[in-house]
């Protein structure tokens, strides 16, 4: 399985981005992003369970990012708007099969993406 994540770039606060997430291979449970800003950990943002079509928000970004996922295409999303200079960092698109108390949780994931860089200018 191999994740291929696009769409990152430079956008002025307010603005928009949507970035992509091409899944090759088997169809795991569940989907995610995760973004990690300079000097900082790695944060969950949003994931979506397969089973149900769960949808899970960090709180930071409710009402202003949207996840989504093509079944046919195999391949994930994530719509921002409202950008905000604090939503700078590299996102990773990321697939696993966590228990649902881990969806939120990188150990959760077992493939990642290489990651697009999202910059957001004041």
């Amino acid at each position: 399985v191999q994740l291929q994540a696009s769409g990152g770039g430079l956008v002025q606060a307010g603005g928009s981005l949507r970035l992509t997430c091409e899944a090759s291979g088997d169809t795991f449970g569940s989907y995610g992003w995760f973004r990690q800003a300079p000097g900082k950990a790695r944060e969950f943002v949003a994931a979506i369970r397969l089973n149900g079509n769960r949808i899970y928000y960090t709180d930071s970004v409710k009402g202003r990012f949207t996840i989504s996922r093509d079944k046919f295409k195999n391949t994930l999303y994530l719509s921002m708007n409202s950008l905000k200079p604090e939503d700078t960092a590299v996102y990773y698109c990321a697939a696993g099969n966590p228990i649902l108390s881990y969806v939120d949780a990188s150990e959760g994931y077992r493939v990642w993406g290489q990651g697009t860089q999202v910059t957001v200018s004041s």
